[in-house]
């Protein structure tokens, strides 16, 4: 039962995206903030189908975390989930994406409107600059900047190092960094067609303040991100032992 209501999903989720893509596309001219909110009813969209076909619901903790204006996020990253989900909860955020996603036609589109922060993985230190230039004029929108320090979706019970980008972000732009703990790959493996039913949880935790030395801070941080996450992967793998 639970691989045909996930094939009914990626369906409907496919079909969902098609339409908001096409419905949207005679706003491209205007102000961006028309793509914003596509943005959002396309995920709000997502959660919908989640809850409804998969049985797959999600739960947001430590609101009162959530930074509003500018800030800087920095998220593990498990599923293709994470992703989505910040234009739902946060306001009109600024992602880190590998700069290849720019050539796909719409939403690539998309991304150059709303400015998500393009990375060329390869460019090394021209890449970097580029980053904090992106992420310096975002912060100056206040818009919260997403980004996920392992560059790219871990394997569960993976551990893998932090990019160096993080610390670049934290030292330049001066910002708090609120770290996000989550078990999203649980529920939505990596690269599979495949949803369990359950809860995905996604916690924000206490922010880091600006000022730490540059290593102490890569190490609390990832510290804060793994331990909290290998608690609600814990806490998930429970819920469907009971």
């Amino acid at each position: 039962m639970t691989h045909i209501r996930s094939l009914g999903f990626f369906i409907c989720f496919f079909a969902w995206s098609v339409i908001m893509n096409l419905a949207f596309l005679p706003f491209l001219p205007f102000d961006r903030r028309w793509i914003v909110l596509g943005q959002r009813i396309w995920t709000k969209g997502i959660i919908f189908l989640l809850r409804n076909i998969c049985d797959l619901r999600l739960e947001i903790r430590g609101r009162e975390h959530l930074p509003k204006g500018a800030a800087i996020v920095a998220c593990k990253h498990q599923s293709a989930f994470e992703t989505m989900v910040f234009h739902e909860i946060t306001d009109d955020p600024a992602v880190i994406l590998k700069k290849e996603l720019l050539n796909i036609p719409v939403y690539g589109w998309y991304c150059r409107k709303t400015k998500m922060i393009a990375v060329d993985r390869k460019g090394h230190a021209a890449a970097l600059k580029s980053m904090l230039a992106q992420a310096q004029e975002a912060i100056e929108d206040e818009r919260p900047i997403i980004i996920f320090p392992e560059g790219t979706r871990s394997p569960l019970d993976q551990d893998l190092p932090f990019q160096p980008g993080i610390a670049a972000l934290y030292t330049k732009l001066q910002q708090p960094v609120t770290p996000v703990a989550l078990n999203t790959g649980l529920f939505w493996p990596r690269r599979s067609f495949f949803c369990r039913p359950g809860v995905m949880v996604i916690e924000f935790l206490p922010p880091i303040e600006p000022g730490l030395d540059r290593k102490l801070f890569m190490k609390e941080l990832k510290t804060r991100i793994e331990e909290k996450t290998e608690s609600l992967v814990a806490e998930g793998r429970e819920k469907f032992l009971s």
